[in-house]
């Protein structure tokens, strides 16, 4: 779910996604979120489903979708249009399509801004060249540069372009230009941009490459008139400016996040950077917080700012002149999405470990204000509490710990600890994937630990594992793990672990350091550093964080070179489309473990990228570890998932 409230503070709209009727995908759609009293009211129906809002000056509601046109004959409904329903009511119109599509927009006074992926050539006979390689049968893509592939998809051969259009009183868009004629990989996936209230400028990231496939990302302000001109706002070597972008009410300033480029001695930064548009003045703002979602006060001198802190994420007020945060809400949640009113209340989404999210109102003083909801809020067959423990350094390590119902001290929980990905993150929001209330329904305690490298603990946290992950973090888990088995409603005796990417990689770890585990799940995982960081569709970053191939790190922090102390019960997962732990890791892992005899299972999927998104297949993956547990952990007798057979 997300957010987006009208210019004038009077319509909240969300766009939600929910199971098809058919049990087999998920679907999207928008609806109104009433500010007042009233139901939630759904907006908009259709197969194809909507992605995206946004809210024009006028008040029209704009948003993606792949429905077909009623006014174009054999219209193409594979490819994404551009949509706006109207303020008055009625039905929506497309307003702008492109033969490669409409990916994402943004609005500003009467212009609109979109981006499109579009071929390399003649821009008058792209529809010709795309139907004519479907026809061809090719597929093929002739790379020049690095990267090839992102997350879960190949790149290419188009390139995303930005084109902007004037909203007039006709049923599309008005004069549409391309502002960004051959950007090659210059507006990646990743990019984020804002239109200014004028509609005169567009302010984006823009990816620049450098020597020996690295690449460093500026912030550049490109004109929405004709002659398109752009400039650079903001761009330093080493260091990337990235998303996501806000652009003061007042049209004067910029805000993103600016990360530096780290090495293996270097760790990460990240702050909260304000740009002066006209001259290209920047300074930092919001201390050592690490900022996610964030917004502009309406009198543009300050800025609501989200950040991870001690497994919460809280609502910062963040004053544009560099002075201390003000954290505005106390409670124990995670907020995102956020959202301004003219009357300075925020809007948001609000969830926490043991809620899932839904909108909210937060007012100046901090008073938060719960809304309708277009999602029922399921209940949690548990309780979640806290578990603190001094690691061998001194650092203070904590964790979120699920107990089942009627976990007691005669009647202990068998406990799993789920160790989170990132590295750089953090256990404080509802996951509908890596859900620990479906184990807790199934009578497993389990416990959530934030150790070495997780955020919203300041920079000695993450420095504490850099260069070091797997011994550093290893002796933070085995200590809060410890701290946990201490409580009488866990039992000591009963123990597994998991964990998925960077999670993955420390659940190889323990595998090979420690035999106090009866199972280990490891989900799309780091097996061998050296053969992931080469094949990953980011190698440029790792190779940053462990040096050049063949550097010592790939050496001492390799969990595969470890695989002869292995005797644990394994379950690896992973699937087939995951291009950021590609599969290799998979099948490298699950050979070496076959080779040496370690009881093991491997759950395959071959359309599922670095998550498991599908419904049936995210039942299967349930089961499958459920049983996997049970067996092991349990004793039960193995059986298994029907979903399987």
């Amino acid at each position: 779910m997300s957010l987006r409230l009208s210019p004038d503070g009077t319509r909240l709209a969300g766009v939600v996604q929910a199971l098809n009727p058919d049990g087999k995908s998920y679907g999207t759609s928008l609806w109104e979120i009433p500010l007042g009293d009233g139901g939630p009211r759904r907006l908009t129906r259709s197969v194809k489903g909507e992605a995206g809002a946004e809210f024009t000056g006028a008040g029209d509601l704009l948003f993606g979708s792949r429905r077909p046109d009623p006014t174009v004959k054999d219209a193409d409904e594979e490819v994404p249009a551009l949509w706006a329903l109207p303020a008055g009511g009625g039905e929506a119109r497309q307003i702008a399509s492109r033969p490669g599509g409409v990916t994402g927009f943004a609005t500003g006074g009467r212009t609109v801004v979109f981006g499109s992926d579009v071929l390399p050539g003649d821009e008058a006979d792209e529809a010709g060249r795309r139907k004519a390689r479907k026809e061809g049968g090719i597929s093929a893509v002739l790379h020049e540069d690095y990267p090839v592939r992102y997350w879960d998809h190949d790149l290419g051969p188009g390139e995303t372009r930005l084109f902007a259009g004037t909203l007039g009183d006709g049923e599309r868009l008005t004069e549409v230009r391309d502002l960004t004629p051959q950007p090659g990989r210059a507006l990646t996936d990743e990019a984020s941009y804002a239109v200014t209230p004028d509609g005169s400028t567009v302010v984006t990231t823009w990816s620049v490459p450098l020597p020996h496939g690295e690449r460093r990302s500026e912030l550049v302000a490109i004109s929405t008139t004709a002659d398109g001109s752009r400039r650079v706002v903001a761009g330093q070597d080493g260091h990337d400016f990235e998303g996501p972008v806000r652009i003061s009410p007042d049209g004067r300033m910029v805000a993103c996040v600016r990360s530096n480029h780290a090495t293996v001695d270097r760790i990460p930064e990240t702050v909260l950077w304000i740009v002066d548009l006209a001259t290209g003045e920047g300074r930092p703002a919001a201390g050592a917080l690490w900022p996610g979602d964030l917004v502009w006060a309406p009198d543009s001198r300050s800025l609501f700012v989200t950040a991870d802190h001690r497994g919460r994420r809280p609502v910062f007020r963040v004053a544009a002149d560099g002075s201390a945060p003000e954290r505005l809400t106390p409670d124990d949640a995670a907020y995102s999405s956020l959202n301004v009113a003219p009357d300075g209340a925020v809007y948001a989404l609000r969830s926490a470990v043991d809620a899932p999210a839904a909108p909210v109102r937060i007012t100046a003083d901090g008073t938060i204000e719960t809304l309708a909801s277009p999602v029922p809020r399921p209940e949690t067959p548990g309780t979640l509490t806290e578990v603190t423990t001094t690691a061998d350094d001194g650092a203070e390590i904590r964790a979120w710990l699920v107990l089942p119902e009627g976990a007691s001290g005669e009647d202990p929980a068998p406990m799993l600890l789920w160790i989170h990905g990132g590295p750089l993150a953090s256990w404080n929001d509802w996951s509908w994937r890596w859900n620990p209330w479906i184990m807790a329904a199934h009578g497993y305690a389990v416990l959530l630990p934030d150790p070495c490298l997780s955020t919203g603990y300041g920079p000695e946290m993450i420095r504490r594992g850099w260069a070091d992950w797997g011994p550093r973090t290893h002796a933070d888990l085995m200590a809060i793990t410890d701290a946990a088995l201490e409580r009488p409603e866990v039992d000591a005796t009963r123990t597994g672990a998991m964990g998925g990417s960077f999670g993955g990689y420390m659940a190889n770890w323990l595998a090979g350091h420690t035999d106090r585990f009866r199972a280990i799940v490891t989900h799309a995982s780091l097996w061998n550093l050296d053969q992931f960081a080469g094949t990953t569709d980011a190698s440029m970053y790792w190779q940053r964080e462990f040096g050049a191939p063949g550097s010592e790190l790939y050496t001492r922090l390799s969990p595969h070179l470890s695989l002869e102390k292995i005797t644990t019960p394994m379950l690896v997962v992973h699937g087939d489309r995951d291009y950021r732990v590609p599969i290799g890791e998979a099948l490298r892992l699950w050979w070496d473990l076959r080779r040496s005899e370690v009881e093991s299972k491997f759950l395959y999927f071959p359309d599922e990228n670095h998550w498991v998104l599908k419904p049936g297949n995210a039942i299967v993956w349930y089961e499958t570890v459920l049983a996997f547990l049970g067996q092991h952990v349990l004793g039960r007798e193995w059986k298994r998932p029907e979903s399987l057979s």
